[in-house]
């Protein structure tokens, strides 16, 4: 084809693309203006929003209780417009003082009696997030640390403790970056047949420096409530760390891989960071046999995507906006859970890393040095297990494919 045909032909196609675009641009303006030219206000034709459907469960009518109070737009169309016949516990503050056992939960349950005894209590103080602390270190977080390690811990668990201390939670300076580390304790009580050990507890505070302890009950249940305790500590005294790694005292931690990789994080994904052990498309356990049994008169639903509670990873700047999200979620009974929940009000969920073993590897490899090089976190160690294993990472001859 000559030259100036094709000159001519591509003209044209430009042309016809230039009155197509005059064209939409026309009708987009006239559909959205009228004839004197002002924008026109387009009034939807139906309700906009759905009706609010009023859970019977008690935790869903507690969450869906907060989502009101927390949203002053809804609250304010529901009561002008009178869309919705709101039920009194939608308004219920329950007791003046929400650490006071609030006993009315018996009768909003249906098969409450029939709950196992610890549940039973999580429930009655459901609303209590206020706990004095007994213990409190201020200077953990003096130095600025890059990297905190928050281990949920129990009192008695002495040995435990130990162990990380003399191995993956040594704080002070680590591949040239400095990590604080931090023991979670409630309290250990004769009702759970434990023995007084606040004076083995005041001693250990004083010589390691590094225990945080509330006057709680520390229980299974309760688990949730050291998750939202620490992140309000984490506000007040640490909130210029980096990074937060939640772990169990019966995890190994490969801190030198996790600094690594921390360090080559982008700014973009560190902001937002939270990985672990992800747990998608699950939901509660109907078996009382379980451990992680939850009744239908408690949840009804499905659970966000959560990271395993063994142990996981996160921004420090994501630790301040979960603590004030927090407030705005129901407690739950499984923390890990929880945490999913947060981190859902959010907008964000979990990310997946297979460096994260919380349910352990295979038999075959636990022997293996190289394997725990290219790990996380594994669940779970004994104390002898973990300064075993932390011996083989920092020996300077082992080499790895």
């Amino acid at each position: 084809m000559p030259v100036g045909r094709r000159k001519a032909r591509v003209l044209c196609v430009m042309m016809v693309l230039n009155i197509f675009i005059c064209i939409l641009v026309g009708v987009s303006w006239n559909l959205g203006h009228d004839k004197s030219g002002r924008r026109k206000v387009r009034i939807p034709s139906k309700r906009f929003w759905r009706r609010q459907v009023l859970s019977e469960s008690f935790w869903n009518k507690e969450q869906q209780r907060l989502d009101f109070i927390h949203n002053p737009l809804l609250k304010a169309a529901l009561s002008n417009n009178s869309l919705v016949d709101l039920p009194d516990w939608l308004n219920d503050t329950g007791p003046l003082d929400p650490c006071e056992p609030d006993y009315r939960v018996s009768t909003q349950i249906w098969d409450y009696n029939s709950l196992p005894q610890r549940f039973q209590d999580f429930l009655l103080h459901m609303r209590c997030r206020k706990y004095p602390m007994r213990i409190n270190q201020l200077q953990v977080c003096d130095k600025k640390p890059f990297l905190l390690l928050a281990i949920k811990s129990l009192a008695p668990h002495f040995d435990r403790r130990q162990a990380i201390r003399e191995s993956w939670g040594r704080a002070g300076v680590l591949a040239n970056r400095t990590v604080a580390t931090v023991f979670l304790l409630g309290n250990a009580t004769s009702e759970d047949h434990f023995p007084d050990l606040s004076g083995m507890l005041g001693h250990e505070a004083e010589l390691h420096g590094d225990l945080l302890q509330w006057d709680y009950r520390d229980t299974f249940f309760n688990l949730t409530l050291k998750e939202v305790l620490f992140l309000e500590w984490f506000g007040r005294h640490c909130p210029r760390a980096r990074y937060v790694l939640k772990g169990d005292d019966d995890v190994f931690v490969n801190t030198l891989r996790i600094i690594d990789f921390l360090e080559g994080l982008p700014p973009v994904r560190a902001k937002d960071l939270f990985i672990g052990d992800v747990i998608s498309n699950a939901g509660p356990h109907r078996d009382r046999k379980l451990k992680y049994f939850i009744p239908e008169s408690v949840f009804v639903g499905q659970y966000p995507p959560y990271a395993g509670g063994g142990g996981f990873l996160y921004s420090g700047e994501l630790a301040l906006r979960l603590y004030n999200v927090s407030r705005r979620v129901a407690l739950y009974p499984i923390d890990d859970v929880y945490t999913g929940m947060c981190l859902k009000k959010l907008g964000l969920v979990p990310d997946k890393h297979k460096g994260f073993r919380t349910f352990d590897i295979e038999e075959k490899y636990r022997e293996n040095p190289c394997v725990y090089r290219r790990l996380m976190l594994v669940h779970s160690r004994t104390p002898q297990e973990m300064l075993r294993i932390w011996s083989w990472l920092v020996r300077p001859e082992l080499e790895c494919q």
